[in-house]
């Protein structure tokens, strides 16, 4: 198993990450071809170039604008940072106001942008849930739908940027996780359009709700909220680097110098060692009764969950006080769209109330392939631990499509796709 491991020593933010995996071996065309998919060629230009913080070098990331202006402004706040003496990442906090940008973008145009685009698949699906995860924390802190937050200015750009070449730098990778150091912030301060609020930032720590984070004594702003949404979004472990055969390592360079540490975001990868090849993760499992609910308007909430991101959504029959009967409803889901589950739940269904519980699982490594039947290939899904086939499932909708094309019956494309996945 290929693996990522972000060793985030001195914070993590959204221009270091690319830095990082320009480093690691993504070329600057493979960012700017992502990037172009945007239609934005007029609003900013990416620059790569090699730097040092103390003594360490790598590939420093920056978003040049119009009129002269370079570097990142991080208006990915809702709330704007007014200064800029206290972080070290992607951004300079300065607020600047030019021509075509004076009214910023909102989280709903953002969204419009990323879905008409021609952004591929992985890269406008993560871009998507990053935004949409910094959305709902914004949102929360002030007290607005994650629709109407706005992303101010120049702000906007950068965060676009960041987030969308973040995204086509993984998929670059190719690959199969992502783990991460624990993650630390600073204890300083910082002065936003509200006035000075203790780091960490407001927003960096509501997306990062459910990830164990400590402070450190530096008084310095070490994750920004772009940095924590991409954690967030892609990290599936935190600690130490786990037992791997290291074949690159990459360095992504922060903009400022800092004194107590380099100012970098170091990015290793590696093959995982057969004996740490187990898939195990962390996910939220919601629960809630329903006695008082039709079934067509549960298998609606379920549908909509299932579209917001749900790893799974199932109904259990049970008999409730009274002898009522009811459904008892499961929803698995990851910690970064809990905040958006529980709004369907309650705007669809007849809940007073939830339950929540931090599940861990233990999953088989998967992959997908096609085998080949008489009628014509089928897709079976592959379960594997420490290298070795333990499961083989043909997926239903493929033998459906082949069943129905050849007048056949399920049951035998079903067997058929079977014996060629697991030959005796």
């Amino acid at each position: 198993m290929k693996i990522l491991y972000l060793d985030c020593l001195s914070g993590i933010s959204g221009d270091m990450s690319v830095g990082a995996f320009c480093d690691l071996g993504v070329k600057a065309e493979q960012i700017n071809a992502a990037l172009s998919c945007l239609g934005l060629e007029k609003e900013f230009h990416a620059h790569f170039s090699r730097q040092h913080r103390q003594n360490i070098e790598g590939v420093k990331f920056d978003v040049h604008l119009p009129h002269g202006d370079a570097g990142h402004h991080d208006h990915s706040h809702a709330y704007e940072h007014t200064h800029g003496e206290h972080t070290h990442g992607e951004h300079t906090h300065e607020e600047h106001g030019h021509e075509g940008h004076s009214h910023g973008r909102s989280f709903r145009q953002i969204r419009e942008l990323l879905e008409k685009s021609a952004l591929s698949a992985f890269v406008k699906k993560h871009a998507l849930s990053i935004f949409h995860r910094i959305a709902i924390a914004e949102g929360k802190i002030h007290g607005m739908p994650p629709e109407e937050v706005t992303f101010h200015e120049v702000g906007s750009i950068d965060s676009i940027v960041d987030i969308v070449a973040a995204c086509a730098g993984i998929e670059a990778l190719k690959v199969d996780k992502v783990f991460a150091s624990h993650l630390f912030e600073g204890s300083g301060w910082i002065e936003c359009a509200h006035g000075l609020f203790p780091l960490p930032a407001p927003a960096t720590l509501e997306i990062l709700k459910g990830i164990s984070l400590r402070q450190v004594d530096d008084a310095y702003e070490f994750i920004t909220p772009t940095g924590a949404a991409i954690v967030a979004e892609f990290v599936s472990e935190y600690g130490p680097m786990p037992a791997i055969q290291i074949e690159k390592i990459g360095y992504g360079i922060g903009t400022r110098e800092v004194k107590t540490r380099p100012n970098v975001l170091r990015a290793i990868i590696g093959e995982l060692a057969a004996s740490d090849a187990t898939d195990t993760d962390e996910v939220v499992q919601i629960e809630t009764n329903l006695d008082d609910l039709s079934p067509e308007v549960l298998a609606y909430a379920s549908e909509k969950l299932l579209q917001a991101g749900a790893l799974d959504v199932f109904t259990t029959p049970i008999v409730m006080k009274k002898n009522r009967p009811a459904f008892l409803l499961t929803v698995l889901c990851e910690y970064g769209i809990v905040d958006a589950v529980e709004e369907i739940i309650f705007r669809e269904t007849t809940a007073f109330g939830l339950r929540k519980t931090v599940a861990q699982r233990t999953k088989l490594q998967r992959e997908i392939k096609t085998v080949a039947t008489t009628w014509g290939a089928v897709s079976v899904k592959f379960g594997y631990r420490n290298g070795a086939l333990l499961q083989a499932s043909p997926e239903f909708e493929s033998c459906a499509a082949i069943a129905q094309k050849a007048n056949v019956p399920i049951a035998d494309v079903y067997r058929a796709a079977l014996t060629a996945a697991r030959p005796a």
